[in-house]
């Protein structure tokens, strides 16, 4: 079981203009709550279910629109006042042995104890987060424990399938060995953009990914890579036809169509030390349609630190440092100057381009073996790639308790 909360705020800042999906420029003020069951059991040796009901209650900062790396992590699943309840997972785990040495797993979240041979392939199907089996990294992936900035903990222009809340239905094949994993996935894609429904077109509407992990020790420091490539297709708008319709207002909707997505990522963390932690993400999108379900990102690029308070004397706590450079093409920066606003969270009716910068720190420190408290502060440049507006501090305070 888990429960974060976030209380997250910023300042006033300079904004000349605003449009239907800008940051809002007055001070403000949200939180945002989660309560987590993660169950699990096996009915038979090989055969795992997974159910992951959740409750959720509050709201991303500016209703969560106007900065594609957006500072909250738990923001895609907060847009209601009231305490709401989601099965957020729910899907059966079977696993076949191949041989080789014998792993002991621990209970874990989604992972019930026992050993499995190293050498295996692993089927999982059901509903599930696409970001629970891809795109992984030691020091950066949880915004609950670690750092809170979609860009930074997730890779920015992957635009991985999800419902509004940040969910899917799909199917994984994972294949193990000693020295490698590989993973493939197949999932559902929305209707619309951000939308809360499930396409049922399964043969014009999905998203496929394939990832290769692959562990390495240098000097007897672990590291990982994590190279991916993915391939969407939705009905999706494109943002050329979009600019011929001489009406912007609604002129990406009606450019909607069946079309397709490709791009590629690279998650890397290395060990530095025994309590000193380095993690990069490096993304990349054709940029050709929408953004269609994570964020407004084509182009990403992020590095970080993670330092353990072993080095001070607090071995449970931990501080983060990281940096983020977000981008778009051509395309989408036309629409966005020429006042389009039905984008996935931007538009501020006109703009002055420029790449979004961000910076992030967090230091939580462990109160007690279930509580955690961390402070949080980050600072974006050229919100919504919009040179006229900001820069916006953000600071926040972060409650995560573990049961």
């Amino acid at each position: 079981e888990q429960a974060t909360w976030i209380d997250q705020a910023h300042p006033s800042f300079t904004s000349p203009y605003q449009g239907l999906n800008s940051f809002t420029p007055g001070s403000q003020s949200e939180r945002t709550f989660s309560f987590s069951l993660f169950a699990g059991y096996r009915p038979f040796s090989s055969t795992e279910v997974y159910y992951n009901p959740e409750v959720l209650q509050g709201h991303g900062l500016s209703e969560t629109v106007g900065i594609a790396g957006f500072p909250n992590g738990e923001g895609a699943k907060a847009a209601f006042p009231n305490l709401h309840y989601s099965t957020s997972r729910l899907f059966i785990r079977q696993t076949f042995e191949l041989g080789g040495a014998r792993n002991k797993v621990d209970d874990d979240v989604n992972q019930v104890a026992g050993a499995y041979d190293e050498n295996r392939v692993t089927l999982s199907i059901g509903k599930f987060s696409a970001g629970g089996f891809f795109d992984g990294n030691s020091y950066s992936h949880d915004s609950r424990s670690q750092f809170m900035n979609w860009s930074i903990l997730e890779s920015g222009a992957w635009d991985y399938p999800a419902d509004a809340l940040g969910y899917t239905a799909g199917f994984v094949a994972e294949w193990s060995t000693r020295s490698w994993v590989l993973h493939y996935g197949v999932f559902m894609e929305p209707t619309v953009s951000n939308g809360t429904r499930l396409d049922p077109h399964l043969m014009d509407a999905h998203g496929q990914i394939l990832q290769l992990d692959r562990p390495y020790s240098l000097g007897g420091l672990s590291g990982t890579l994590r190279p991916f490539v993915f391939w969407n297709q939705a009905r999706m708008g494109n943002y050329d036809d979009a600019l011929a319709n001489p009406v912007i207002a609604n002129a990406l909707t009606e450019s909607r169509a069946y079309r397709s997505k490709v791009g590629f990522g690279l998650s890397w963390d290395q060990q530095l030390a025994e309590n000193v932690g380095a993690f990069a993400r490096l993304s990349w999108d054709d940029g050709r349609t929408e953004s269609f379900a994570f964020t407004e990102i084509d182009r990403s690029a992020a590095a970080g630190i993670s330092l353990g308070g072993g080095l001070w004397g607090r071995k449970a706590d931990t501080l983060g440092l990281a940096g983020v450079v977000n981008a778009i093409v051509p395309s989408h920066r036309a629409y966005l100057a020429a006042g389009g606003t039905e984008g996935l969270i931007l538009g501020d009716g006109a703009l002055n381009y420029g790449p979004e910068e961000i910076m992030e720190a967090y230091y939580s420190i462990q109160v007690l073996k279930w509580v955690s408290i961390a402070p949080d502060c980050q600072f974006v440049l050229h919100p919504g790639y919009n040179r006229d507006r900001g820069p916006v501090p953000v600071y926040a305070v972060r409650a995560h308790f573990t049961f």
